[in-house]
């Protein structure tokens, strides 16, 4: 019976080739930016054999950390209905991002915004000198 390569080595070695994989996959190309920050981001979606991209405008309320699995969600209000959308960080669909404004927030995660209508939903925008 022939033994793959990858088991040969044992445990720690598959965990250093995931780990390799994981930072091949991850983008540089991207923008910082945090929760509180109104961001545009460009997102290609395949309609048939057509490809366009579409602009999804919002405030990120939420950021999750990690490689790979790093995501974050942009909120908007649509027709007067709140939409979030999750976008993985480093997903070949995402085609850019860019911050329109930076948010002044106290918070990481900002769910308050759910509960806000109209000018109370409003985020200061972080002032530079």
């Amino acid at each position: 019976m022939l033994i793959p390569e990858y088991i040969k080595g044992g445990e720690k070695n598959i965990m250093e080739q995931i780990q390799r994989i994981e930072r091949e996959q991850i983008r540089l190309d991207l923008p910082d930016f945090k929760a509180g920050d109104t961001v545009n981001v460009h997102v290609k979606i395949k309609e048939g054999k057509k490809e366009r991209i579409q602009i999804f405008t919002g405030v990120v309320i939420k950021k999750t950390k990690g490689l790979v699995s790093a995501r974050f969600t942009v909120r908007k209000i649509s027709d007067g209905i709140g939409v979030e959308r999750i976008f993985p960080l480093h997903s070949p669909i995402i085609d850019k991002i860019e911050v329109i404004s930076i948010g002044r927030v106290r918070r990481s995660k900002i769910y308050y915004l759910r509960n806000l209508r109209g000018k109370a939903s409003r985020i200061k925008e972080k002032r530079t000198f």
